[in-house]
């Protein structure tokens, strides 16, 4: 049997992939144990300072203290006091206490633990989100390049995966860029809209703030303002229970979910494309693509960007349960799901966004292929203007039309049947009937003939709905990433 002390190795415990294999620092930080019991000082002093504003006796040392040890925070003692309390937010209070004695008395005055819980909660929503809003941004700006560059690299359209009407693929990367744009302004609304919690009290009635001001309703309410003021939030719910509603998670996880459908959309295309070897994410001098098929190239970005975003898009259901069977004013079976999902939906989200960019800076296309694989199946969407065209020279319709129609199912089944190339256009060369039109033929199986308005709406979309929002958000577009993540 194994010794006790082999069981302390870090390798003996569990490593959350996310964070160990995955995740980027600034995301990390944002829901780190650092970023959350900083927070709570921060709220703490807060809530001190408007009190003492509204007339409670608290003095400018007791606040001069707490200012001075908001991050050097004893963990381990903390975590022994929770040990004897059972009890997270008093043994954070004590601990801070110890830290600066003269305010022992009159930190967390007034408040419940939902205070400090459920107002970090929000910060750290609030942050998480404007650190994706960062990244949504600059990812659209980095497709902008590769969508304008192929905005007239005519391509196979496909419809149940079927070739289809030709469209190009700067037209094909405007869809993918439309969904995130649809995630980055339901992703704005949320940030504009996010409410802090306040003061609210152990049942969301503020019973221990009117006391504490003595009946003052407007001094409660005005404590309320300031402390959400001090904190960046000039909106607060309107009512709660303990605790804000859980809906506001709910409706965030959303937004998140909406971001990995997005995501993984565009990257099961990828794949899809890579088997075409129309289009391949990037791939390393060095990279393994099999451990037995050296051959092989992998799409192993795009692969894990879907994983991931499968992960995410099932959260909003749990975000959805936890809100539903809330209790009355409150119950505490929101509190372990709450510690999982939250973080985990953002972590995961930054990572996708993250291995898109890279995908995306790097996207290689191979025209060649392209263009085999449109001219394996344009001359078959040629056949209405090849007929108009001899129409036109004084052909007769019906007799063009009879003999094309046999063409192209002579020409399917040699593609079909003997796996050979398309030779349509060879016979319709070698028939009399198209005579008019052989000097011509290869003209009307030019491949943009056939992709409709798709290179103006690439620059129509980008004038009219790209460009106005990177000019908007020109300084985010500014600021580097701080890290990036292993792909």
């Amino acid at each position: 049997m194994a010794g006790e002390e082999e069981f302390v190795r870090e390798t003996s415990m569990y490593e959350h992939p996310l964070v160990k294999r995955y995740a980027t620092k600034e995301m990390s930080y944002i829901w780190s144990p650092e970023k959350k019991f900083s927070t709570w000082r921060r709220l703490w002093i807060a809530l001190a300072k408007a009190e003492k504003e509204l007339g409670i006796d608290i003095t400018d040392e007791q606040i001069a203290q707490m200012e001075a040890h908001i991050t050097d925070i004893d963990f381990d003692r903390a975590e022994k006091k929770e040990k004897e309390t059972r009890h997270d937010v008093m043994a954070h209070v004590y601990t801070y206490g110890e830290s600066a004695p003269a305010a022992q008395g009159i930190i967390h005055m007034g408040a419940t633990s939902c205070f400090v819980g459920d107002n970090t909660d929000i910060i750290q929503l609030k942050e998480g989100m404007e650190l994706l809003k960062r990244k949504l941004v600059k990812l659209l700006a980095q497709m902008k390049t590769f969508a304008v560059e192929q905005r007239a690299h005519a391509t196979l359209g496909f419809t149940h995966y079927q070739a289809a009407q030709l469209t190009t693929v700067g037209k094909r990367m405007t869809l993918y860029m439309q969904d995130f744009l649809i995630d980055l302004e339901h992703l704005e609304r949320e940030i504009a809209t996010l409410p802090m919690r306040g003061l609210k009290g152990t049942t969301g009635t503020q019973a221990t703030f009117l006391e504490l001001f003595e009946g003052d309703h407007e001094k409660v309410k005005e404590c309320n303002r300031k402390v959400c003021e001090y904190l960046g939030f000039d909106k607060w719910v309107a009512v709660s229970g303990q605790t804000y509603t859980r809906k506001i998670d709910y409706h965030i996880m959303s937004v998140l979910s909406g971001i990995a459908q997005s995501a993984y959309k565009m990257c099961g295309d990828i794949r899809l494309l890579a088997n075409l070897k129309e289009i391949e994410e990037p791939f390393g001098k060095d990279q393994i693509g099999s451990s037995a098929m050296a051959y092989k190239r992998n799409p192993m970005r795009s692969e894990r960007v879907c994983s991931l975003a499968r992960y995410v898009m099932g959260l909003p259901a749990a975000a959805a349960q936890t809100h539903a069977t809330q209790w009355f004013e409150r119950t505490l079976d929101d509190s372990s799901i709450r510690r999982i999902i939250l973080p985990e939906a953002f972590l995961a989200v930054d990572v996708i966004l993250n291995i898109v960019a890279n995908v995306t800076d790097g996207l290689q296309v191979w025209p060649q292929v392209i263009r085999a694989h449109v001219m394996a199946e344009l001359p078959f969407m040629a056949t209405e203007k090849i007929l108009m065209a001899c129409c036109k020279k004084g052909g007769d319709r019906q007799a063009l039309h009879h003999a094309i129609r046999e063409h192209s199912m002579d020409a399917g089944k040699v593609v079909k049947a003997e796996g050979k190339p398309n030779d349509l256009l060879e016979r319709i060369r070698l028939d009399p009937l198209f005579k008019n039109i052989h000097d011509e033929l290869d003209e009307l199986v030019d491949p943009m003939l056939f992709v409709g308005r798709a290179p103006e709406q690439v620059d129509e979309f980008m004038s009219e709905e790209i460009d106005p929002v990177l000019a908007k958000h020109k300084d985010l577009l500014a600021v580097e990433n701080k890290d990036g993540v292993s792909v």
